[in-house]
């Protein structure tokens, strides 16, 4: 028997790369049925045997929308991947500051509220950056993400100090390592690691999205110490998860997460010929052992 599976996406995808399709014929060998469902689409949640959380990349247009649908999925008689919980924990970035509380290490980051030129002054004062990076707390695809030189403080204010009025934000260091050597991401299907890429910017930008103009590359063989911290990670999560992503920037002596990913990563399958198969698997053993 075919069971019927939703990937949760959003109404339109022009201008996005992305590579679920790749997984739907490995999905129906194992048995089941995909079908790609905007998230903002009236839908009987009930019709699918599972619901896949995949690309609804436009969700933190709305976010309170986008929780309430999740709920309705939650509710209804159909299995929501990955769970609520986590998608309730990991849509706010603060959940870094709880891995840290855990002791993952992750990018120096200071929380914010409200911007102001004081804060931003003081920010520089006590980081060794000559410039930092803010990014709204929730946020996907670097929407409102901004590099901000010391220099560029007045300006970066008089533009932008709307958008971080009376809404929470993080204010990091510009790594140069993502200019240098760039971010590496750990793919983890149901716990187990499928493959890693290195991502850089194009020249004069500082994103890695192909969005953005940010190339990737296929790392065959992930340094043994960022797989050490990708595995830490996943094991102070630790919850059961279907997929996971877990992005990492060369820090100090090692490598400091910058994100994990358990909402609506890319999982890049087009990177790695073998991992849509990977996937399929992986969720035919995560859900005959729920």
């Amino acid at each position: 028997m075919t069971n019927n599976i939703a990937y949760l996406s959003m109404n339109t995808l022009d201008g996005y790369e992305c590579y679920d399709s790749l997984t739907f014929e490995p999905m129906r060998e194992c048995g089941y049925e995909v079908t790609e469902v905007p998230w903002r689409k009236d839908t009987d949640w009930s019709e699918f045997d599972h619901v896949i959380i995949r690309s609804p990349w436009d969700y933190q247009d709305d976010p309170e929308l986008f929780m309430d649908v999740l709920n309705q999925i939650d509710m209804s008689s159909t299995n929501l991947l990955n769970p609520l919980s986590i998608v309730n924990w990991n849509i706010n970035k603060h959940y870094l500051r709880d891995l840290e509380n855990r002791g993952i290490t992750i990018v120096p980051t200071i929380w914010g509220e409200s911007i102001s030129k004081a804060l931003l002054e003081s920010v520089f004062e006590d980081i060794d950056s000559d410039e930092l990076i803010i990014k709204p707390a929730i946020s996907a695809g670097a929407h409102d993400t901004h590099r901000i030189s010391l220099e560029d403080i007045d300006v970066f204010i008089d533009t932008h100090e709307g958008t971080f009025q009376n809404r929470q934000f993080l204010l990091q260091p510009f790594m140069d390592a993502i200019i240098d050597e760039g971010e590496y991401s750990l793919f983890y299907f149901n716990g187990t690691l499928s493959h890693c890429i290195l991502k850089t910017p194009k020249n004069n930008d500082f994103r890695v999205q192909e969005e953005h103009g940010g190339q990737l590359k296929l790392v065959n063989e992930p340094d043994t110490l960022l797989v050490e911290c990708g595995n830490q990670c996943l094991d102070v999560i630790d919850e059961k998860l279907l997929y996971a992503r877990l992005d990492f920037v060369r820090h100090q002596d090692s490598f400091a997460l910058m994100e994990a990913e358990l909402i609506e990563p890319s999982l890049y399958f087009n990177m790695d010929p073998e991992s849509p198969e990977r996937f399929a698997r992986a969720f035919n053993n995560f859900v005959t052992s729920l």
